[in-house]
């Protein structure tokens, strides 16, 4: 399946869709550094620099074909982290806002499927009235979806990082019986989001133990954009998990055609 990679940062979610068999055709990454980290390893893949700029219309020109959409959005209007100095503003916010430029493209492109990473708080922000936004935005141009807070350490990292990752598709799709964006009751949520946590039986990699280097030397290149590069990436291993779990439903529902 063919990938466009919004909010890209360092590559996290290519990196782990790749290796689920996917294949990235398109960034969106509006910083340098991070841009020349997807320059290196994806030499090949065209970089678009703003969101706000790109368009279903722009990608048909460049003749760029896509199945799926990912991207962490932006978080920092959402996150509790430094909340005591200041409100955050959700998805009305100046950053975490792009979530309407993301649901936008969604709806130009109409692709397959939809994969979102952003901070738990987005669940249960202003009373959960930053995800019904989410939800209700992705109901409105026909989408349903399915969501759950995955931990890093669930994958065998050693700090715990939870996120919630949110797997959007057309209603049409019919992946469960009902549509759980437009209606999260009781009833509606007891199927428990099933593209996602139906993933125990993935096998990992093991993580290898930190390196020592930068405690001896006298600092490393680009320390600081390293360090954030690193700090707002997904980790790979979660979004292979999903991936896997989307190619084997594509297999099972072709094979019941």
């Amino acid at each position: 399946m063919r990938v466009l990679d919004l909010f890209a940062g360092i590559g996290g979610f290519t990196l782990g869709l790749e290796r689920a068999g996917f294949q990235t055709v398109a960034f969106c990454e509006i910083d340098p550094y991070a841009q020349k980290v997807l320059n290196k390893h994806w030499p090949e893949v065209p970089i678009y620099d703003d969101v706000r700029q790109l368009s279903a219309e722009r990608l048909a020109t460049d003749r760029i074909g896509v199945d799926v959409i990912t991207g962490g959005f932006p978080c920092q209007d959402i996150s509790t982290a430094g909340s005591m100095w200041f409100t955050p503003q959700g998805t009305d916010g100046e950053r975490s806002g792009l979530w309407s430029e993301f649901a936008r493209l969604i709806g130009e492109i109409r692709p397959r499927y939809a994969i979102m990473e952003n901070v738990p708080n987005l669940l249960a922000g202003n009373g959960g009235r930053w995800f019904g936004r989410v939800l209700s935005d992705l109901a409105q141009i026909g989408f349903d979806a399915e969501w759950h807070c995955i931990p890093a350490s669930a994958v065998g990292a050693p700090h715990r990082r939870d996120r919630v990752w949110i797997i959007a598709y057309p209603s049409s799709k019919g992946l469960e019986g009902r549509s759980q964006a437009r209606d999260h009751g009781e009833e509606g949520t007891q199927s428990q989001h099933q593209l996602i946590t139906r993933c125990d039986r993935t096998s990992w990699r093991g993580w290898e133990a930190e390196p020592a280097v930068r405690r001896v030397v006298n600092g490393l290149p680009h320390r600081s954009h390293r360090i954030k590069g690193l700090g707002n990436a997904v980790v790979p291993q979660i979004p292979e998990m999903i991936g896997i779990k989307i190619m084997e439903g594509e297999r099972d529902r072709g094979a019941a055609l």
